[in-house]
């Protein structure tokens, strides 16, 4: 049986704006997800889907891909996802689906589902890799969105990423001498970063604003000093705060808090970025907020 691996990212600036071309910086995480695969030719043209969470089985599904039906499953929505996205994998692909074998394929998600730390990303990457074909591709006609996360995943790196005018991206080196006094906070939801893209797409945004926050990217790139790191950090969240008319994570959750508070990603659920300071675990704990990571617990560079 063949194994593949995609780490998951958190999206450390340009968020909203990575869609229309914002120069993003994204980091990979030491979790992610394994994707195993065996295929027997035997003329029975059977696709065996089992997708674990921390392995504990989640989604089986058995699909006939001579006609892309769904045999049995005992989750339908998530098994009509999966069978939508492999039937567009034997579009793209010359290899897969095509020799009536049967395929068992099992995925493992290493993270809770909940962290936001790219579950679809990975999963399109990892099924991309096995039937080389593009990713971008295969992510933009089963999800869409910006694809700065796929690029994390194929590079199993920092990326620096811009969507338009056409997906360019780089291997980056983001290893900031202070970076041990960042730390990682989940918000315990899990945010449908649909509704807050539904949200930004629909007020017009002018080439200049989009060039501020690819600005921002390159002075945080550049930036060897956790203050002016943090006031980076500030400036990025009021820019989009008054973009997006939300009040920023750290005027929600975080008023009294001495550091800064940064969203990573679509506003309101999945983790926020932060630094230490004194009792700062007590303080996240003290409002609820009991996952609390640093850069090397989370972060694999």
């Amino acid at each position: 049986m063949g194994e593949i691996f995609s780490p998951g990212k958190l999206m450390l600036t340009s968020e909203y704006f990575a869609i229309d071309g914002a120069l993003v910086l994204a980091v990979p995480t030491r979790l992610g997800q394994e994707f195993f695969f065996d295929e027997k030719e035997d003329g029975n043209s059977l696709i065996f889907w089992e997708a674990y969470h921390q392995n504990k089985l989640w989604l089986k599904a058995v699909i006939s891909y001579k006609d892309w039906q769904i045999i049995e499953t005992n989750l339908p929505s998530a098994a009509e996802f999966i069978l939508k996205t492999l039937k567009n994998v034997q579009q793209l692909s010359n290899t897969k689906f095509k020799n009536h074998s049967t395929y068992h394929l099992k995925t493992n998600l290493q993270f809770p589902a909940d962290y936001g730390l790219g579950s679809s990303s990975t999963l399109m990457n990892n099924l991309a890799e096995w039937s080389e074909v593009d990713p971008f591709h295969l992510n933009s006609i089963s999800l869409g969105g910006s694809g700065y996360d796929i690029a994390v995943a194929k590079e199993k790196s920092a990326v620096l990423f811009k969507s338009k005018p056409e997906i360019w991206y780089q291997k980056t080196d983001f290893n900031p001498s202070f970076k041990n006094e960042l730390v990682f906070i989940h918000l315990n939801q899990k945010q449908d970063s649909r509704e807050g893209i539904n949200l930004y797409k629909s007020k017009s945004k002018s080439p200049e604003l989009i060039s501020e926050f690819s600005d921002l990217t390159k002075k945080v790139l550049l930036c060897n000093e956790l203050e002016k790191f943090s006031e980076l950090m500030l400036i990025h969240e009021q820019k989009i705060s008054d973009f997006i008319e939300i009040p920023t994570v750290k005027e929600k959750f975080f008023k009294d808090s001495p550091v800064f508070v940064k969203s990573l990603g679509a506003w309101g659920g999945d983790f926020v970025m932060s630094a230490k300071f004194e009792g700062f675990k007590d303080y996240f704990w003290g409002k609820g907020f009991t996952t609390v990571l640093e850069w090397s617990e989370i972060i694999n560079l």
